[in-house]
């Protein structure tokens, strides 16, 4: 079984690979090591609980038992059936908004009282590829692949849309000729009534995406009432993730690249090996603020607590950079040194999506305040990396290591009938969970 990227690199740049090494056999996992902090939440271990559909959402893949694992006497209730559900918000007056990229719709969703489905409808339609959506008061804001509008929401309708920020790149960019792998965008409200804006890189390794206009590969701001676009951070390949934490800080969760060298010294150095490219790089969860390189495409966040030995045990939690040996060999293109290590991660190829803070008094069972991050899963880990709603504990003004609180969508063999994309708090206390596999949204509830 060789590496995938023995038969070519994704994206604009040339990269010169020396001959990838077969890996027979998954090597086993690593240990992981988790800071002992108060930033990290003590909570019992998951237990398994079987879903509940409500009436009218047992159809595939509910069409038969399944289960999850979560925290103990937690239930998970199959709330309502959305095909392509990604992004969520909620109104100011208790509705739940879903983004769906791929029907160009965002749909509203109205609790019912008891038991009942929520009631289902078309807010706005017609959009271009909408994924972020945010609230600021009355003004809801879509990022579409190409602009963000805003719209001023009362009572279940919305008027007025505005285009607030126009030019952004996507597959129907000229210069892009049709490649662009990370259109889809996210959009935050900062303190300040600043926006930001996630903007993915066109491909796995595009250098070029750092010197484009607008530039790709970041998180950009939008001044408050409008105003040009300006990058915040960069060497971001896709944060698709993008909140903003209790005090104001923007934060960003990203899906990372693929298919990296060995980078160091040894007769393996620079090769593609699926043993290293399991674990390397891990998926930033960084705190942003004005020009933060997380490094993309030179350098990359390390899990090695004991860089270059091949069991080393691994750590998610303030990991510094190494450089990239394919794209940045001598340290000439970026100082991966001077870059501020990374507040907190995930594993490689987690695919982190949707990021949602949860205020205090946060959630039940022990969490409390912190942050929900859902996972979408690997696409080229073997064994897979499985998809999960993770949390993040807020303790002291930062975030604890990850914590799994929802898993079991992926089966022994690999195969997936759920993928989360994002989970946030309700107005009931509830946790609402979006899953673009399944075609649903779930409603998670404490006992």
């Amino acid at each position: 079984m060789k590496s995938i990227a023995c038969a070519a690199a994704a994206g604009g740049l040339a990269l010169a690979l020396a001959a990838c090494t077969p890996d027979e056999h998954p090597p086993p996992p690593r240990a992981t090591v988790t800071p002992s902090t108060g930033a990290t939440a003590a909570v019992p271990a998951l237990t398994a609980t079987t879903l509940h559909p409500l009436a009218g959402t047992d159809v595939a893949p509910f069409d038969q038992t399944r289960q999850l694992q979560a925290p103990p006497g937690w239930t998970v209730t199959v709330w309502a059936r959305v095909p392509g559900a990604r992004l969520l918000a909620w109104t100011p007056d208790g509705r739940l908004l879903v983004s769906r990229p791929k029907s160009g719709d965002v749909v509203e969703l109205a609790p019912a009282p008891g038991d009942a489905a929520p009631a289902q409808r078309t807010l706005v339609s017609g959009l271009n590829q909408p994924h972020g959506l945010a609230f600021a008061g009355s003004t809801l804001y879509v990022a579409e692949s190409d602009q963000v509008d805003s719209f001023t929401y009362a009572n279940g309708a919305v008027s007025g849309k505005r285009i607030v920020a126009d030019g952004l790149p996507d597959a129907k960019s000229p210069e892009l000729g049709g490649k662009y792998a990370h259109a889809l965008k996210s959009v935050a409200v900062g303190k300040d009534g600043a926006l930001y804006v996630s903007v993915g890189s066109t491909g796995n390794v595009t250098a070029e995406d750092r010197t484009a206009n607008p530039e790709r590969a970041t998180i950009l701001r939008v001044p408050p009432g409008g105003g040009n676009l300006t990058v915040f951070a960069r060497g971001v390949r896709n944060g698709t993730g993008l909140a903003v934490d209790p005090g104001g800080a923007v934060w960003t969760a990203v899906n990372n690249r693929d298919n990296i060298g060995y980078p160091y010294a040894g007769d393996d150095q620079g090769e593609v090996r699926q043993t290293y490219v399991n674990d390397h790089p891990l998926e930033p969860l960084a705190r942003l603020e004005q020009g933060r390189d997380l490094g993309w495409p030179y350098c990359n966040p390390d899990p090695d607590l004991q860089p270059g030995k091949p069991d080393s045990p691994i750590s998610y939690s303030g990991r510094p950079f190494v450089r990239d040996i394919q794209t940045n060999p001598d340290d000439t293109k970026l100082d991966c040194a001077s870059l501020p290590p990374v507040e907190q991660g995930m594993g490689a190829h987690s695919a982190p999506l949707g990021l949602a803070f949860v205020p205090a008094p946060g959630l039940a069972g022990g969490y409390g305040p912190g942050a929900l991050v859902g996972v979408h899963g690997s696409w080229n880990r073997k064994p897979p990396r499985p998809p999960e709603v993770s949390f993040f504990a807020w303790r002291g003004g930062t975030l604890g290591a990850q914590q799994t609180l929802l898993t079991g969508f992926q089966g022994e063999n690999g195969s997936r009938w759920g993928r989360p994309v994002m989970a946030v708090q309700g107005p009931d206390h509830a946790l609402y969970v979006s899953d673009d596999l399944a075609g649903a949204v779930y409603r998670v509830t404490a006992p």
